[in-house]
């Protein structure tokens, strides 16, 4: 969904909004940079971020040089619409020195979602030998089958055994659970907004 320019406050900071950028997929903070009337406009029109470079005083889109374009998928405009975050598809990674983001945060409490992405890239890139194809070869009942074999594992593991067996077992039922919504296609998005449902 598009903004309305001529919405926005761009007198407050002399026409320029900061703009955060965030994975669609993982919701991770990837970077943060500015945009004028201009490159909002292009942003929309091309469906790739351009800012406003501020050193170069120009139009920059993200990627320009390196081919990492950050693709929108979504745009949003906070309360007092001085202030725009786009959810995008980020190509490569984000930061000019390499890394995934400019702010070096730690990844693993995203990693679940980088797991579902993982497996998603193995349906669509079967690697032969690999546990996935593999395990996909023996049909929906095998990878329903796991999800109920490591579940219980996960039990036992919670009333008989340690801390990091219980760690070991869990991770599995949800790397299985995460396989067999991929089977089915569905997404743990899916049940995020069903959760999220149910609190309401």
């Amino acid at each position: 969904m598009n903004i309305d320019i001529q919405s926005l406050d761009w007198g407050k900071t002399e026409g320029l909004l900061p703009v955060i950028i965030q994975d669609e997929k993982t919701l991770e903070v990837l970077m943060l940079g500015y945009m004028n009337a201009e490159a909002l406009e292009k942003t929309q029109a091309e469906g790739k971020v351009t800012f406003f470079s501020r050193s170069k005083n120009r139009l920059w889109t993200k990627g320009e040089t390196s081919n990492n374009f950050l693709y929108v998928k979504e745009l949003f405009v906070d309360c007092d619409n001085d202030t725009i975050l786009i959810k995008a598809d980020a190509v490569g990674p984000t930061c000019h020195t390499g890394s995934r983001s400019c702010f070096k945060t730690e990844y693993n409490q995203n990693f679940i979602f980088e797991l579902e992405n993982i497996i998603t890239d193995r349906y669509e890139n079967p690697v032969e030998g690999s546990y996935i194809n593999k395990m996909r070869s023996k049909g929906l009942n095998k990878i329903a089958q796991k999800v109920g074999e490591e579940g219980i594992e996960t039990v036992i593991a919670a009333l008989a055994e340690t801390e990091e067996e219980l760690i070991g077992e869990a991770s599995d039922l949800v790397f299985h659970l995460l396989f067999l919504l991929k089977e089915k296609g569905l997404s743990i998005q899916d049940i995020a907004k069903n959760l999220e449902k149910r609190h309401k």
